[in-house]
């Protein structure tokens, strides 16, 4: 069995499955545990089809890094439940998912799934610098777009992307995106950078949509092409959008680093720290411990069946 590495987007995975299963789904003790379900279930289901073999589930250490809203205060603002002027700001939780998020790390703890997170970095950044080094194929699973820009035909990186939910999810290659955008994933996140996306507190150039924005970007390679491109009265760029994108020039270099992942963190991960294995012995007896702590009823067969197979 060749090796693989998949990369797991661990937040925005238990967000939803938190949101697509019932809390009325809990622990003896009251405990909504419809994420924690949820979440092992879609492992379970991803070790079986993609065949990994070797797992991360990349944390947010920080979902709002000070040196991103230093440069674009708006980025996640709207998210925000309380600011913490000298640590992690305090991020809008569901109140039945927040007790949820120590069991699910006690969980991949117990099933010896490697957990990575970074210092004032979000598991964008963890995926980022994990993609980027592998020397194996890579599979990221998201339900996040941004992370496109990862994705290399030539070096097998792809996006499992779960957008449309685990029953439709979509393989996302360089084709795909080419497809979609008419441009390539090496391009991504200076359209990204343009195009905006309000569910991140990021405006985008005012009057520039995702066509046009992907537009500039085929016609003049980059965000650099683009903003010198609006600076040249010979070029092909429209009145218009060169007015928009020179009215801009400040934000988009603001923008464009919160943008791109970052690719070169430190994170301490050795060769084979993730390779997936079966649990036996006193772990096993603990993983089924949980499991009926937990009530995680069948999510726990399951995944200890997937990763009998590794």
């Amino acid at each position: 069995m060749a090796d693989r590495l998949m990369l797991l987007d661990t937040a925005a995975m238990y967000f939803r499955a938190f949101h697509g299963l019932p809390d009325s789904l809990k622990a003896p003790d009251g405990t909504s545990v419809n994420a924690v379900r949820g979440l092992l279930d879609a492992i379970a289901r991803l070790i079986g089809e993609y065949e990994p073999s070797e797992l991360v589930a990349c944390w947010d250490e920080n979902w709002r890094p000070h040196w991103r809203t230093a440069l674009i205060p708006s980025y996640k603002a709207h998210r925000v439940r309380r600011e913490d002027p000298d640590g992690v700001d305090v991020e809008e939780v569901p109140e039945l998912l927040e007790p949820q998020v120590p069991v699910i790390r006690e969980v991949l703890a117990a099933l010896g799934i490697t957990r990575v997170g970074a210092e004032d970095h979000e598991a964008d950044d963890v995926i980022g610098t994990l993609a980027t080094r592998a020397t194996t194929p890579v599979d990221i699973v998201t339900s996040d777009r941004d992370l496109f820009q990862l994705v290399d035909d030539d070096a097998g990186v792809r996006v499992i992307n779960t957008a449309r939910g685990m029953n439709r999810i979509e393989v996302v290659t360089d084709a795909v995106i080419r497809e979609k955008y008419g441009i390539g994933a090496a391009q991504y996140a200076d359209f990204a950078t343009l195009r905006g996306d309000t569910s991140d507190g990021l405006p985008g150039v005012a009057g520039v949509g995702e066509k046009t924005a992907a537009g500039l970007i085929a016609d003049h390679g980059d965000l650099d092409g683009v903003i010198t491109a609006a600076s040249d009265p010979g070029s092909t760029m429209s009145r218009g959008a060169r007015a928009k994108i020179t009215a801009a020039t400040d934000y988009l270099a603001a923008a464009a680093p919160v943008v791109r992942v970052v690719r070169d963190l430190d994170l301490g991960l050795g060769r084979g720290d993730a390779r997936l294995r079966p649990v036996t012995g006193k772990d096993r007896e603990r993983v089924q411990a949980l499991g009926e702590q937990w009530n995680l009823g069948g999510s726990v067969e399951r995944i200890l069946t997937a990763l009998d197979t590794r």
